[in-house]
């Protein structure tokens, strides 16, 4: 190196070396900045707590709802916070003085996932909370018997500790209106304002029925379609993520649409959704999975909109191992996941699948044979109809839980999809034994351990 006493020469060093060291400090001011807001926000939270916007969520509709909640009170200068309900602790309700409680129920009468943890820990001992007044608005779907069954059960615990109640808990049957009208009613007038923000819904869009087939011929149990939907124009990455649902509205009850998961990405160009038929006992058909399979046409019009569903997206667990457990129909929230791996060409991927008949209910065989082909995907079968041990998917796990506990030491997270009964707590106790419990649990609440069961 030839050293030189060229001031223009030293002055641009000293000006490149400057300029370095502020991009390096940028990032470190940003972050320090954002910690101090953070901590500047929990100790203001902590001197006047104000009120509690409390969710727990399975498919995203309570978490949405409490955000447009927490929209309306600081709209109208209340001091509030948002919390899932299973980061609440025993001090924070004593602490705080009023309570909104926004809770799903997660089939017949048990806790979402997002409120397990706060049922086990909280609802199962005496807490005396004479100073907090709170409300309820409880999700469910009165297709179960216990309808709305932990919202019930958690305005009952509340009361047996002395809390008051500001208003009736009011019950929401598949995201009513009229009900979810109500709750924004008794808000608003507890907050003192009529200017809330717009909670409507986003609106339905039109899409086009291009593609539909029978995915198990001959088999035992009851048809599953492959169904292709397309938008105008061209789909952008931003458009969902693997993971999310979408809402279809039937002609028949626009007022009461039918989630599905979706089974491709924005890149594959089009919406893919895998429907099983649903029979009643005297023949007839569902209302959606009997429109969308057998009554609309190809080419015809389907009214849906996309929603989030981020208790179920990769989000920050994009970068680690997958193991993808489910059955039946439940392979359509698994394959978008595994879409989005191949896409980016991450291996990683460990799906454990179960149904009937190997002959005639190995939803989309080629697809991932090709990706265990690739390299990209690890594969272990269960077929309740073909004998032997392993007959449902939860099956496999005992024999090989070592796999299991090497990929969770090493970082692995565990998705879940398909049937509530049966499979998802099947699963979930294979899992406990295989990890332990409170293993399990710190998976959970590490977002590392993620279902959607219906």
């Amino acid at each position: 190196m030839i050293w030189t006493n060229d001031p223009n020469r030293l002055m641009l060093v000293a000006a490149s070396a400057a300029a370095y060291g502020l991009v390096c400090l940028i990032p470190y001011l940003r972050e320090r900045g954002r910690r101090l807001a953070a901590a500047r926000a929990k100790a203001e939270a902590a001197a006047a707590p104000g009120w509690i916007v409390a969710y727990a969520s399975q498919t995203g509709n309570a978490e949405a709802l409490a955000g447009q909640t927490l929209a309306t009170l600081r709209l109208a200068g209340i001091p509030a916070q948002l919390s899932e309900l299973s980061d609440l602790q025993a001090e924070d309700l004593q602490r705080a003085e009023r309570v909104l409680f926004l809770v799903s129920t997660y089939g017949e009468g048990d806790a979402p996932d997002g409120g397990a943890a706060f049922a086990g820990r909280l609802m199962t001992t005496p807490l005396p909370l004479p100073q907090l007044h709170y409300a309820v608005l409880a999700l469910g779907d009165r297709a179960y018997h216990q309808f709305c069954g932990f919202g019930r059960a958690l305005d009952g615990w509340l009361q047996a500790q002395g809390a008051q109640s500001l208003f009736p808990r009011i019950e929401v049957d598949r995201s009513a209106d009229a009900a979810i009208g109500l709750w924004r009613q008794q808000l608003s007038h507890l907050a003192g304002t009529s200017d809330a923000p717009d909670w409507s819904a986003p609106s339905y869009q039109s899409w086009t029925l291009s593609e539909r087939r029978l995915l198990n011929p001959g088999s035992a149990g009851a048809p599953v379609y492959h169904l292709e939907l397309s938008q105008p124009g061209a789909l952008k990455a931003a458009d969902w993520q693997s993971g999310d649902l979408v809402q279809v509205s039937a002609p028949a009850e626009p007022d009461r649409p039918r989630e599905y998961s979706i089974a491709s990405i924005p890149a594959d160009g089009r919406a893919h959704l895998l429907v099983r038929l649903h029979s009643h006992a005297d023949g007839s058909h569902g209302v959606a999975s009997g429109w969308l399979t057998q009554q609309a046409q190809v080419g015809e019009a389907v009214s849906l909109r996309l929603r989030a569903h981020r208790r179920f997206r990769l989000e920050g667990n994009a970068s680690r191992r997958l193991i993808l457990i489910g059955n039946g129909s439940g392979i359509a929230g698994l394959r978008g996941h595994l879409r989005a791996r191949a896409h980016a060409g991450q291996g990683g991927n460990w799906l454990l699948f179960g149904e009937r008949n190997s002959a005639h209910d190995f939803h989309y065989h080629e697809e991932l044979e090709a990706l265990r082909q690739r390299g990209l995907l690890d594969l272990d079968l269960a077929w309740s109809r073909d004998g032997g041990a392993e007959r449902y998917v939860q099956d496999l796990l005992p024999a090989r839980a070592d796999k299991l506990r090497a990929w969770v030491a090493e970082g692995a997270a565990i998705y879940v999809c398909g049937s509530l009964d049966g499979m998802a707590a099947g699963v979930d106790a294979a899992l406990a034994e295989a990890l332990g419990l409170e293993a399990l649990d710190a998976l959970a609440a590490t977002g590392r351990y993620r279902r959607d069961v219906y």
